[in-house]
C-alpha cells in the first residue's frame, strides 16, 4: 500500500505546474513582446522587400514586351515593303514585254 501512494504522490508532484515567481513571469512576458515586435518588424520588411521585387519583375516584363512588340513590328513592316517591292517589280517587268 506503501508503494502505491509513493507511485500516487510521485505522479501528482510531476502534474503539478511549477509557477514562476511574478517577476519572472513579467519579464518573460516582456521578452516574448519584444521577440514578437521584433519578428513583426522583420516581417514587415521582408513584405516591403518583396513588394519592390515584384514591382521590378512588372517593369521588367514590361519593358520585354515592348521591346518584342516594336521587333515584331519591324519585321512586319520589313515584310511589307518587301512584298510592295516584288509587285512593283512584277508589274514592271510585266509592262516590259
Amino acid at each position: 500500500m506503501n508503494m502505491k501512494r509513493d507511485v500516487l504522490v510521485t505522479s501528482l508532484v510531476k502534474q503539478k505546474p511549477v509557477q514562476k515567481p511574478a517577476m519572472d513571469r513579467s519579464k518573460d512576458a516582456l521578452w516574448r513582446l519584444e521577440h514578437l515586435e521584433s519578428q513583426m518588424a522583420k516581417l514587415s520588411e521582408l513584405v516591403r522587400e518583396h513588394a519592390e521585387d515584384v514591382d521590378r519583375l512588372v517593369r521588367i516584363v514590361a519593358e520585354d514586351r515592348d521591346v518584342i512588340r516594336r521587333q515584331l513590328l519591324r519585321k512586319h513592316h520589313e515584310q511589307v515593303r518587301v512584298r510592295k517591292h516584288l509587285r512593283d517589280s512584277n508589274s514592271k517587268a510585266g509592262l516590259d514585254f
